[in-house]
């Protein structure tokens, strides 16, 4: 049986389209690493609710990650009922809280509950729509701040890059072994 691709509106940031949810999360990390993501995710995060202040990093980066972001959360979505497939038995050596980022040690043996967990609780659409409030107010100067729950979507997001980070790096060493 043929894997089947879906378009995750990818082709504007890293030039494909029709990936599969594990090889656009291999692309993500091509572009981003980790520790950029999520340092940037937070910079943003933080200049949304300033107000009065906009971010002083160049737009087009900024956008660039959005779109990146956007086709992030929806393989993450598509990823969700994948099973068992980047399982670990233990903990193996990076069970230090350091190794395991935000990750609960349940959820490092098994990633994809991290994506199963978000999507329980949010809907693809409300992280998107997360996504463009956060940038929106970050990229201008505003009287007023986001509303409605932004810490939810953000916490989830930041747990989805480490879950997908692991499961990248499963994938390598699976096609290693």
């Amino acid at each position: 049986m043929k894997k089947k691709k879906t378009d995750f509106e990818s082709r504007f940031w890293s030039g494909r389209s029709k990936l599969s949810p594990v090889s656009l999360l291999e692309v993500f990390f091509q572009f981003h690493d980790l520790a950029t993501a999520k340092d940037r995710l937070s910079l943003i995060m933080q200049y949304a609710v300033r107000g009065k202040v906009r971010i002083r990093e160049d737009p087009s980066v900024i956008f660039h990650f959005h779109q990146s972001l956007r086709s992030f959360i929806l393989a993450g979505y598509g990823l969700r009922k994948k099973s068992g497939k980047w399982l670990v038995s233990t903990l193996s050596g990076q069970g230090s809280p350091l190794g395991l980022g935000s990750l609960s040690e349940e959820e490092y043996r098994d990633p994809v509950l991290v994506f199963r967990q978000a999507f329980q609780e949010y809907r693809p659409a409300q992280f998107l729509d997360f996504l463009a409030e956060v940038v929106y107010f970050s990229l201008g100067t505003f009287n007023h701040v986001p509303e409605g729950n932004i810490v939810g979507p953000y916490l989830h997001l930041c747990k989805m890059l480490d879950a997908a980070l692991l499961i990248v790096e499963r994938r390598a060493q699976e096609g290693k072994g």
